[in-house]
Order: structure tokens, then sequence, then C-alpha cells
């Protein structure tokens, strides 16, 4: 098995995959942690169901993919944060109406067009090692965009985050720093559903924050822990993947429960 494990990093289209996945599982992991503490953690969720439906709608207008996902699925999120605080529906069945309505339009202008391409079905429960070099290229730069924001705002993002009405009286501008959190999260979400597709992006976002929570306690450490819970998920899911001949999409998140089912009794014997 080790053998076989070297042998898999001779492939060209295996090492791309460690490599954007990689930034893409650091990122969707130190945001969860936000997402997951503020009960946002459905927004990740719809919005990969709203960029589905986006991408859908470009491949049968023969439009460039990414270039229609990217902008839908910001508008969407800043909707999406706009109305679970304003609106009288609960903001997860907003949510979910959202995403479900998205996905079915996305499903239903394929089929009547050129059916369920393999480029759909890619988006749908992902490719990463079909991965293009352009699509590498664009992953690395908006990876790296979204680390930086995080780090340069993480003071204000833990603010907002832990305490919203005192981050306001003390003059942080809450409602800005929301919408940047929706920002980042709607880029993650676009690069990662080439990876994970839109039915598991979410476990990304969701599992490492939550296996964290079970081992450590303060915010620091959590985004910490998430961070490297995610990446060690996904290298591990990536080899079970290769070893088994199983979707890579599914394996990350097989391997991402199972990290939480341990950090659940890693906790409680800690307690």
């Amino acid at each position: 098995m080790l053998q076989s494990l070297v042998e898999m990093l001779n492939y060209p289209f295996i090492v791309r995959a460690l490599i954007v996945g990689g930034l893409v599982a650091l990122c969707a992991a130190l945001l969860g942690v936000s997402l997951v503490l503020k009960r946002y953690s459905m927004i990740g969720d719809g919005l990969s169901h709203v960029g589905f439906g986006a991408l859908s709608v470009a491949m049968v207008m023969n439009i460039a993919p990414m270039a229609v996902a990217v902008p839908v699925v910001l508008i969407s999120a800043f909707l999406m944060l706009r109305l679970s605080q304003n609106s009288k529906i609960n903001s997860d069945s907003l949510i979910a109406l959202i995403a479900t309505v998205s996905l079915a339009l996305g499903v239903f202008i394929t089929s009547l067009s050129s059916g369920l391409n393999a480029d759909v079905n890619s988006y749908m429960f992902g490719s990463i090692f079909a991965i293009s070099d352009s699509d590498v290229t664009l992953s690395i730069i908006l990876s790296v965009i979204v680390l930086a924001l995080f780090i340069f705002f993480y003071n204000k993002l833990f603010a907002v985050t832990f305490d919203e009405n005192f981050a306001r009286a003390t003059g942080t501008r809450a409602g800005v720093y929301n919408m940047l959190l929706a920002l980042l999260v709607a880029i993650t979400i676009v690069i990662g559903m080439r990876i994970m597709g839109t039915m598991l992006i979410s476990g990304l976002i969701v599992f490492p924050a939550l296996s964290a929570m079970r081992i450590s306690k303060s915010f620091r450490s959590v985004v910490i822990c998430s961070a490297i819970i995610s990446v060690i998920c996904f290298i591990a899911g990536i080899c079970l993947s290769y070893l088994a001949g199983a979707p890579a999409g599914a394996s990350i998140v097989i391997v991402n429960a199972v990290a939480f089912v341990l950090c659940i009794g890693i906790g409680k014997i800690k307690s």
C-alpha cells in the first residue's frame, strides 16, 4: 500500500489535485468555524446549489461556466445573508427553498437541452482529478485571496462571530464584515464545486469545524485545529480514493465523518 501511495505522486493530475484541494480545504475549514458558530452553516449548501444552477445555465448557453457562476454566487451570498437577517421566514427554511429551486432549475434547463452530460455531472459530484491547468491557476489565485483576507480581517471576523451586538457597540461595522464573510464563502464554494461537487462541498465546510470544536475551546485553537483536520482529511480522502478507485469527493467526506467521530471520543476522554 505504501508503494502505491508513493507511485500516486508520480501522476501530475494527482499532484494538482492535492495542491488545489488542499488550499480549498484550508479555506473552507477557516470559514466554516465562523459559519457554524453564527449558525450560517446551511449557507454553504445553499450557495453550492445556486452555483450548480448557474453553471448549468452557462453550459446550455455556451458561456464560460466560471464567468457566470462567480457573480451569481456572490450576489446570492449577499441576498441569503440579508434575507436570513431580515426575513420573517426561518433562515434555514429560506436557504433550503433557494437551494432546492436553484438545483431544480439547473437540472430542468440542462435536461431540456443536451441532458446531464459529463461536464454537468462533474460539477454535481466533483471531478478533482480532471481539473484543467486554467482551473488550477484560477483556484490557487482565489484561494490565496481568501486566505489573505481572512488573516488580515481575522480580529473583525472574530468579533462579529462571537458577539455581533457588542461588536456594533464598539464601532465595528458588523454588516460589512458579515458581507465579507459571505463573499469569502461564495468564492470558496465556487472553486470547491469542481473538487467536491455541489452535493458534497458543504461537508468540507462543516465537518472540520465541528470536529475541532469537540477537542478545542478557544476560537483561535478551534480555527487552527479545524485547518489541520481539514487538510489531513483531504489528503487521506485522496489516498483512499486512489487506492479504492472510489470518487474523490465521497472519499473525502467519509474520512471527515470518521474524524468527527474520533474527535467526539477524544473530547469525551479529555472531559
